[in-house]
């Protein structure tokens, strides 16, 4: 059957629709989608029909759904790709997370190796610097109150604060969690 100009657009989908739908749903396995791909491509028809007269319109209609039916596959798996990235990404990192914890040894935490690079990093830290981290971490004084005592304002106690905890997490790096573990929360 040759399709005219004059042929309505109710006819084409009401003729080609049902096919259209069952041909790319029979690929890509998603109603939604299948749906949009046939309506896509009868609306393609209908246009190009407007434009000349089609002597197959069931081999053109055939091409454009493998075409949009190909386009969906090919973006699924470029998607499912970088799931897989994400999750791989995601697994690495747990795994990372589990197996620090699991080597993680309270024993040593508190060793004299830890405790003399403490030491170290707190007499190499300004002395203003090191009252207030003092204060801070191992007193357990709010900042307001460090900087009465030191006749500080508090954002020069979040200062020194901020220099020593970058120069611990420089000098800490190898025990990271555990510096967060004492420094950070609180």
């Amino acid at each position: 059957m040759i399709l005219t100009t004059t042929c309505s657009f109710n006819t084409l989908y009401t003729k080609y629709y049902r096919k259209c739908f069952l041909f790319v749903k029979s690929y890509i396995h998603n109603d939604l989608a299948a749906e949009d791909i046939a309506a896509e491509a009868l609306i393609k028809l209908w246009e190009k029909m407007k434009e000349e007269e089609i002597a197959s319109p069931k081999a053109f209609l055939l091409s454009v759904l493998k075409n949009k039916a190909l386009d969906y596959l090919r973006h699924q798996t470029v998607k499912n790709e970088a799931i897989e990235t994400v999750t791989n990404y995601y697994r690495q990192e747990l795994d990372i997370r589990i197996s620090t914890l699991e080597a993680c040894n309270p024993d040593h935490i508190f060793s004299t190796e830890l405790q003399n690079l403490i030491r170290s990093t707190l007499e190499a830290l300004p002395e203003q610097t090191r009252k207030v981290i003092e204060m801070s971490r191992f007193q357990d004084l709010p900042n307001k109150e460090i900087a009465e005592i030191l006749h500080l304002t508090p954002k020069g106690v979040e200062y020194h604060i901020t220099k020593a905890l970058k120069v611990f997490r420089i000098n800490l790096k190898d025990y990271l969690p555990i510096f967060y573990f004492f420094f950070y929360f609180q």
